[in-house]
């Protein structure tokens, strides 16, 4: 960094003494207005001014998904267990799941489930991690409701 600003700045001192030599005191002020002005907006971001956010940036998306609605988990809920449960369950019912669980434990345990699934694993139990564990397939092809009311029991006592 120390060496990028003394290149900057001899680049700017030649570049002013130059406009002085060939177009006068003028074109020199001129100059050096320019060069302070774009100094300060690059000085500006490199210490960090722009962190405040002004609401242009794209806003930070912590999932991967947007939530269902109340409406939504009951269809979820009544697919899971119709006819084909299998692919409901493999497709969406596991993943919503998943990404549930993931939520919890970062926000009340500061663990990522993804990162660190023996902690999530402990947090979870033994039992009912099989059904959500990211890095595995679930022990079954269709989830039995009271295997759902009991991961649904845990996520609350999470």
């Amino acid at each position: 960094m120390r060496h990028s600003l003394t290149v900057l700045g001899t680049l700017s001192v030649a570049t002013t003494v130059l406009l002085a030599l060939t177009d006068g005191a003028a074109a020199a002020a001129t100059g050096l207005a320019l060069i302070t002005a774009v100094a300060l907006v690059l000085g500006r971001y490199a210490v960090g001014g722009g962190v405040r956010d002004g609401g242009d940036r794209k806003a930070v998306r912590l999932l991967g998904s947007r939530a269902p609605a109340l409406g939504g988990w009951r269809r979820i809920v009544t697919d899971t267990f119709a006819d084909d449960a299998e692919v409901h369950f493999a497709s969406v019912m596991r993943p919503q799941l998943q990404r549930l669980f993931a939520a919890r434990l970062a926000e009340r345990h500061g663990v990522a489930m993804h990162r660190n699934p023996q902690r999530a694993s402990a947090l979870v139990g033994a039992e009912l991690w099989p059904w959500i564990d990211p890095g595995a397939t679930a022990p079954r092809a269709t989830l039995p409701e009271p295997v759902l009311r009991s991961l649904l029991d845990r996520l609350e006592a999470l």
